[in-house]
């Protein structure tokens, strides 16, 4: 049985980011800067992301990049308060998608970690549910959504993961938000699998396909965290920009609510 110490031995401290796309599609705010470090109200996407790890208590943060890495990391630098900084840069980021970037950082970590996409942004107070191993992050749809979805199934958690034309617009079907929480032992098993993608010069593929893969041979359990749909937006295009915009008006007063809220949640 797991003891209160082994619960908090999981619990991530450590995230890793994937900033290493084009981001072609929010052109041609992205033709010469990173897609992390467009403005949503006032602020980046990439502050607002290390305020929020800030305020819970992660202590290390590395960045897969390409597109535009050397801002990534003038930007960034080696520390952002109590959060050290390390790097992994792809060469080949045109031309491979976001299962290479993962593979990329398989080595720069051993501990449990908390995977995120480098285009979202939400209220951070939803961050406090992801704290603990083996979970991901999950939300109803609306209408602005598409990509990957998850069904659940009873005490199981995730039953599977949805690409393509699996993925469907219904009620049974939750969207991914594309963040995730691994322990060490599930973080090794993901890399020896994404090995196994790699090798098969798979680097085309989607991350999710590995999670879909091990959710079904049951080599992966993980239980999903409910964000609040409405409290969260992933930028892909102009359109998608405008959208957060309204969602998240006004920088100031919601970051340092949203701090208390976590800052209250990690106290308690």
């Amino acid at each position: 049985m797991r003891t209160p110490s082994d619960a908090r031995e999981q619990r991530p401290t450590t995230a890793l980011l994937l900033a290493a796309g084009m981001g072609s599609r929010l052109a041609p705010l992205t033709d010469e800067t990173a897609k992390c470090l467009v403005g949503v109200s006032g602020i980046t996407i990439l502050e607002r992301l290390l305020r929020i790890l800030g305020d819970h208590g992660f202590t290390r943060l590395v960045v897969v990049l390409g597109h535009e890495s050397d801002s990534i990391q003038d930007y960034l630098g080696d520390r952002s308060g109590d959060i050290e900084i390390s790097y992994v840069k792809s060469s080949c980021y045109r031309t491979t998608n976001n299962i290479y970037s993962l593979w990329l950082a398989r080595k720069m970590i051993d501990e449990p970690v908390l995977l995120i996409e480098s285009d979202l942004v939400f209220n951070g107070s939803l961050l406090k549910g992801m704290l603990k191993p083996d979970r991901v992050a999950v939300s109803r749809q609306l209408p602005w959504m598409n990509g990957t979805t998850v069904t659940f199934g009873g005490k199981s958690g995730v039953r599977a993961f949805c690409l393509g034309e699996m993925s469907r617009p219904d009620a049974t079907h939750y969207k991914t938000v594309n963040i995730y929480s691994f322990s060490r032992a599930t973080w090794h098993a993901i890399c020896a699998r994404l090995d196994s993608y790699i090798a098969a010069k798979r680097t085309g593929d989607y991350y999710e396909s590995v999670f879909a893969e091990m959710i079904a041979d049951g080599s992966l359990t993980l239980e999903p965290v409910l964000f609040d749909a409405d409290s969260w937006y992933e930028i892909d295009t102009l359109e998608d920009l405008a959208a957060a915009e309204v969602m998240f008006p006004r920088y100031s007063e919601s970051m340092k609510c949203e701090a208390n809220q976590a800052a209250s949640g990690v106290a308690g």
